[in-house]
């Protein structure tokens, strides 16, 4: 009885002390109002893959992911912290609440939702190949016995493992490193997002996007700790408030369309209030 006493009265002090809550593993997340109450939101993002999240010339975060996350904070009335990430790390870094959300290009997956809540999308994607012009890659066949450039914990490594096992995926943790490696001539082509390659290849002279749309149309979306409500239900709301306003066409245009010029068209890519049409 006064163990069952002891219990009570420790829970009683969690709900009064407003203490962080706890997600089902044990990790905790921040709900909404105590991140207004901390005056920061913390959000993983890439360093190295422009134009999605990248650190400038001025060490200043930049990018198309970037540009959504300095809104949020501003509509959270917060300062934002920029966390890099790594592909492979995105999952943990949000599970474990080093991170109050993911917005490093994330591609929603049946698999990866077991492990965190993704909002409502902002970004539809395709996976594309990026090869040397002078050894275009332009059909998936191609690949057989050649070296693919991947990198670690991204849809790319997934869909080559599971339906291409004939190609020879050499693997990097970063995005600097595999394009470096594709570069240097140590693979034959390189795979991720078609949106990504294409970008690469645009200011990469030499190099040309084959195949720009293989596998399934992916949506990107942002991604919090499993089971803060709080925090998923803002951001939701946050994305169809956005959409009147056609904010995710704005950022595009700010950061993506530099980039891309006439190469890609903005309404096939750019999700307005998280409805994929």
């Amino acid at each position: 009885m006064k163990k069952l006493i002891s219990l009570v009265l420790a829970a009683a002090l969690v709900l009064a002390l407003g203490v962080t809550a706890f997600a089902d593993d044990g990790a905790t997340y921040r709900t909404v109002e105590e991140i207004q109450d901390s005056g920061k939101v913390v959000i993983g993002v890439f360093s190295d893959k422009a134009p999605f999240g990248y650190v400038d010339e001025n060490g200043e975060y930049q990018g198309y992911d970037v540009y959504f996350a300095q809104r949020i904070a501003e509509d959270l009335g917060v300062e934002v912290e920029y966390v890099s990430t790594d592909p492979a790390s995105r999952v943990e870094n949000v599970a474990t609440g080093k991170v109050d959300i993911i917005l490093a290009n994330f591609t929603v997956t049946e698999e990866r939702a077991e492990q965190v809540d993704f909002a409502l999308p902002y970004m539809q994607v395709m996976l594309g190949v990026v090869s040397p012009e002078n050894a275009l890659i332009t059909d998936v066949d191609q690949l057989d016995g050649k070296d693919l450039i991947v990198v670690k914990g991204t849809t790319a490594e997934t869909y080559f493992e599971k339906n291409y096992p004939d190609v020879n995926l050499v693997k990097y943790d970063e995005y600097a490193d595999a394009y470096n490696a594709l570069l240097d001539g140590r693979g034959d082509a390189f795979s991720t997002d078609n949106t990504e390659v294409l970008a690469w290849a645009l200011m990469n002279p030499g190099f040309e996007v084959g195949i720009d749309a293989l596998g399934n149309a992916d949506t990107i979306a942002p991604a919090v700790q499993k089971g803060n409500e709080s925090l998923l239900n803002w951001l939701n709301e946050e994305i169809e408030t956005l959409g009147e306003e056609e904010f995710f066409h704005a950022d595009y245009e700010q950061t993506l369309a530099p980039v891309y010029g006439e190469a890609a068209d903005p309404d096939a890519l750019v999700v307005e209030g998280g409805v994929v049409e």
